[in-house]
């Protein structure tokens, strides 16, 4: 299974793969639940466009992913593993700033630099299709500035 609404900018939406005997049987089981949808050709048409444009584009989501790593990891009390950025996400480890969960992402969102915490002393950023490179250059470029307050 894999989603289409993360990475690929579909609003909602996630697609099985099995083969005839899984998919029958997973069907059942969405019915036992409740699942199914009425009217579901908006959203299908939204993951076609998904599939056939924003695949593409991924690498792109990564690249900046992993530029903005490379930039916060220049910013004092702030780490990041630049091997392990190899999707959209990336993790930072912001114990150097001796600052809280909490205290870090208020500075972040203060600044208007959106994360969320993965942990104590980790924030996750996370690129997509609406997220350009001079985005990527202006977050971190907050986040020092941020930081240095």
């Amino acid at each position: 299974m894999f989603c289409l609404s993360k990475g690929l900018a579909a609003p909602v939406g996630s697609l099985l793969a099995g083969s005839r005997e899984f998919i029958a049987r997973a069907r059942k089981h969405r019915k036992l639940f409740g699942g199914g949808m009425r009217q579901a050709g908006i959203l299908a048409a939204a993951g076609l466009v998904a599939l056939r444009e924003m695949v593409g584009r991924l690498a792109e989501d990564h690249a900046n992913a992993h530029r903005l790593g490379e930039l916060l990891s220049e910013v004092p009390g702030l780490r990041v593993d630049l091997a392990r950025v190899q999707t959209n996400i990336l993790l930072v480890d912001f114990s150097g700033t001796n600052l809280s969960g909490e205290a870090f992402l208020a500075k972040l969102q203060k600044a208007g630099v959106k994360a969320v915490a993965f942990g104590p002393t980790v924030a996750r950023f996370v690129t997509h299709k609406d997220v350009s490179a001079a985005d990527v250059d202006e977050a971190a470029a907050r986040i020092r500035k941020a930081l240095a307050e």
